[in-house]
C-alpha cells in the first residue's frame, strides 16, 4: 500500500498512527478557549474553525462550513457520507501540497497542548454483544452444558444503554456500589464492587439517521455510520450477576463508560476490509442482515489491546504491560449487521448516537477482551512480571485500550482509552 505523505514531518515517521490516511476527527480546547472541532495528524491536531476563518473551505457548502465551527461533531454527522467525503478530500490536499504550508501550518496545535472532550452529544447508546468467543466463554462459566443461548446465532444481541455516564479517556472514576450477593448468604447487601472488570470493545458512531417507522437497508447501512472509536464498557461483574435477570445488566454497566477521544472515519478504513463469513454449519443470517456486500466486505481488520499500569508499576516506573490482543474482524456480526438490525423495528437512530460492538474476543483463550474471561471468572489469577496478580481491576489500576490498523511498516491509529480506578465511597448507608 503507497503511504501518502504530508508536508508535516511527524505525520510520515515509521509510528505515526495518525498519517494522512486516518485524518481522525476529535473535539478539543486549548488555552482556555472554547471547545472546537480538530483532525489529528502526525502530533498535531488541525483547528477545523481556523482553517474554515482562513477561507479555505469557502468552495465548500455553505452547510458543511457551518458544522466545522460547531463545538460539537453532531451537526457535521448529520451531513451525510457525500459532504464528509468532501471535507476529507480538501483536508488531504490542503495537508499534502506544499503551497498550502504557509497558511495551514498555523491551524495547528501540538496534541500534548490541548484538552480533549466527548466528541459529540450521544443521544442514546446501545451496546451489541458481537463476539461468539466471548460469549461462549462468558457462557460457559454459568452455563458449561450451554454456552451459547439458542438465539445468539440468529439475532445480533443488544441492550440500551446509559449515555449520561459516558466519559472521556483519561478521567478517573469511583470504584461502584450496588448488591452484592454471596452465596454464604441468603440475602443481598449493599457494598462496593469486588469484582470490577474492562471490555474491550468499539464505539460505533451514528452519522445520518433514519426517519420513525423506516428500517435502513443492510446495503445502506454504513453511509449512516460517521466512524469508530475505542470504548470501554466497563462492568461491575458481582453487581451484574445478581441483577441482570430478567431484564439485563443495569447498575453494573451505568456507572461509567469511556471514550477514545477519536473518532476514526469509515473511508479511513476502506483498505482494511475483509471477507465475513459463517460456519457451514452455523444458521445463515435472515435475509435483512445478509448481502453479497456484507459478506466481501464486511469485516474489517481492526487490531485491538489491552494494558495495564498499576499502582505499584507507576511508583516503580515501570512500563505497562499488555495483557491480550484481539481483532474485529473475528466478530460475528459486522457494524451493518448492527445497524440494520437495531433499525429493522422502525427505531430511528440520530447523529451522534453510540452503538457499542460488545467485548471483541478472539478464539484463543489468550485473545479475551475481558478479566473475567482471562481469569476463568476469577479463578486462575494473572501473574504480572513485577509479580503482582489480578483476577479483576483493583483500585489504582490504569486500564488502556488502543486499537490500530496495518502493520510496523503502515498503520492508522484509533488513539487510546485510558482510565485509573479511585476508591469508592466508604461510607454506605
Amino acid at each position: 500500500m503507497k503511504k501518502l505523505k504530508s508536508w508535516l514531518a511527524s505525520a510520515n515517521t515509521l509510528d505515526c498512527e495518525f498519517p494522512l490516511a486516518n485524518l481522525p476527527y476529535a473535539v478539543f480546547s486549548a488555552k482556555e478557549q472554547s471547545h472546537s472541532i480538530g483532525v489529528g495528524l502526525g502530533d498535531q491536531v488541525a483547528n477545523l474553525r481556523m482553517l474554515e476563518e482562513a477561507g479555505l473551505f469557502d468552495d465548500l457548502s455553505p452547510s458543511l462550513r457551518e458544522s466545522v465551527r460547531q463545538s460539537t461533531l453532531n451537526p457535521l454527522m448529520g451531513l451525510g457520507s457525500d459532504q464528509w467525503g468532501a471535507l476529507r478530500q480538501r483536508l488531504t490536499a490542503l495537508f499534502s501540497h506544499i503551497e498550502y504550508k504557509e497558511v495551514v501550518e498555523p491551524c495547528f496545535i501540538p496534541q500534548a497542548d490541548v484538552v480533549f472532550h466527548l466528541p459529540c452529544q450521544i443521544g442514546d447508546y446501545s451496546d451489541f454483544y458481537t463476539s461468539v468467543h466471548h460469549a461462549s466463554r462468558v457462557g460457559a462459566l454459568f452455563r458449561p452444558d450451554n454456552p451459547l443461548l439458542p438465539n445468539y446465532k440468529w439475532v445480533p444481541v443488544a441492550y440500551h444503554g446509559r449515555a449520561s455516564s459516558i466519559r472521556i479517556s483519561g478521567e478517573a472514576f469511583k470504584r461502584p456500589a450496588g448488591q452484592l450477593k454471596v452465596p454464604e448468604s441468603d440475602r443481598p447487601a449493599l457494598g462496593l464492587c469486588q469484582r470490577l472488570d474492562y471490555e474491550l470493545e468499539l464505539g460505533i458512531f451514528i452519522g445520518t439517521g433514519n426517519s420513525l417507522g423506516e428500517p435502513i437497508d443492510i446495503d445502506e447501512a454504513e453511509q449512516h455510520v460517521f466512524g469508530v472509536s475505542m470504548f470501554n464498557d466497563w462492568s461491575a461483574r458481582d453487581i451484574q450477576a445478581w441483577e441482570y435477570q430478567p431484564l439485563g445488566p443495569f447498575l453494573s454497566k451505568s456507572f461509567f463508560s469511556s471514550l477514545s477521544p477519536w473518532i476514526m472515519p469509515m473511508a479511513a478504513l476502506a483498505p482494511y476490509r475483509c471477507h465475513w463469513t459463517r460456519e457451514a454449519s452455523d444458521p445463515q443470517p435472515l435475509d435483512y442482515l445478509d448481502s453479497a456486500t456484507n459478506r466481501t466486505q464486511g469485516a474489517i481488520d481492526i487490531k485491538l489491546e489491552v494494558w495495564i499500569e498499576t499502582e505499584k508499576m507507576r511508583a516503580n516506573n515501570q512500563p505497562a504491560e499488555r495483557l491480550s490482543t484481539s481483532n474485529f474482524k473475528d466478530s460475528y456480526w459486522t457494524i451493518a449487521q448492527m445497524v440494520a438490525h437495531h433499525t429493522i423495528n422502525g427505531c430511528d437512530v440520530k447523529p451522534g448516537d453510540l452503538l457499542g460492538s460488545g467485548t471483541q474476543s478472539g478464539p484463543a483463550p489468550e485473545e479475551s477482551g475481558s478479566l473475567l474471561e482471562l481469569t476463568a471468572g476469577g479463578k486462575e489469577p494473572i501473574t504480572l512480571s513485577n509479580g503482582e496478580q489480578r483476577t479483576f481491576v483493583e483500585d489504582g489500576d490504569r486500564i488502556i485500550l488502543k486499537g490500530y490498523c496495518g502493520n510496523e511498516q503502515h498503520r492508522i491509529g484509533l488513539g487510546k482509552v485510558e482510565n485509573i480506578v479511585k476508591s469508592g465511597n466508604s461510607h454506605l448507608p
